[in-house]
């Protein structure tokens, strides 16, 4: 999937003249937590998003440190931070030269880029101008549209059940699918072997739900600590 298949448009905005008030306004009525700073050509130049209202005087939360920590850090920062901390203007809160992606891109490289820099939402931009903007909630929304309903009463042959199975832990490089023997009947999967990491045995179980047909699983995985080989209960 990519960036234009799960982003929401049109995207709500903000001018970079506009007063945090109505920012805050803005974000509170649609119940949103970040908005795009578009100036008049259309062009991007910012995002103001609810962290930028954390640290704020008229809460008494601006950062207050004690004067020999405020020499070391600097006049030029201290400087900064009473800007955001008292401004009125979008712009003097807002980050500026935000994150952006193109409409092509994979969903992939999306959430690697909000891991990286910490961010929950990334606007689509088209020839500079923004047609969308991606969230957590829009990837959120993306897996509920895609995963399947539970289909009951699926029938699937106990074989191929078990075919697919060790197909999916062979895939798996945390699987020690050489050790795990399926036995299924009737759609029910007994799972016998042995593992190395406890964590393996919630990754099997998962992995075999997830196959179609699969009715119940019951677990008879042994947990061998590699090192000792001592069996773990």
């Amino acid at each position: 999937m990519q960036a234009k298949d799960v982003m929401t448009t049109p995207v709500l905005s903000v001018e970079p003249n506009a007063t945090i008030l109505q920012a805050i306004r803005t974000m509170l009525q649609r119940r949103i937590s970040g908005l795009p700073v578009i100036d008049k050509d259309g062009h991007l130049v910012g995002m103001v998003t609810e962290g930028d209202f954390l640290r704020r005087v008229e809460t008494g939360t601006q950062r207050q440190r004690p004067r020999w920590l405020e020499f070391v850090i600097g006049p030029g920062r201290l400087a900064d931070e009473y800007t955001r901390s008292h401004s009125r203007r979008v712009s003097e809160v807002m980050t500026s030269d935000p994150i952006t992606v193109a409409e092509d891109a994979p969903l992939d490289d999306i959430v690697k880029l909000m891991e990286k820099r910490r961010i929950k939402r990334i606007p689509v931009v088209r020839r500079k101008q923004v047609v969308g903007i991606i969230t957590r909630a829009n990837l959120i929304q993306a897996i509920a549209s895609a995963v399947p309903e539970p289909r009951t009463g699926a029938s699937t042959d106990d074989a191929a059940i078990r075919v697919r199975l060790l197909a999916e832990l062979e895939k798996q490089a945390w699987a020690p699918a050489a050790f795990i023997n399926p036995i299924v009947k009737d759609g029910v999967v007994e799972l016998w072997g042995t593992i190395t990491d406890e964590r393996e045995r919630q990754a099997i179980r998962v992995a075999t739900e997830n196959i179609p047909g699969v009715k119940a699983v019951r677990d008879q995985l042994v947990w061998v600590e590699p090192t000792s080989g001592m069996v773990i209960e």
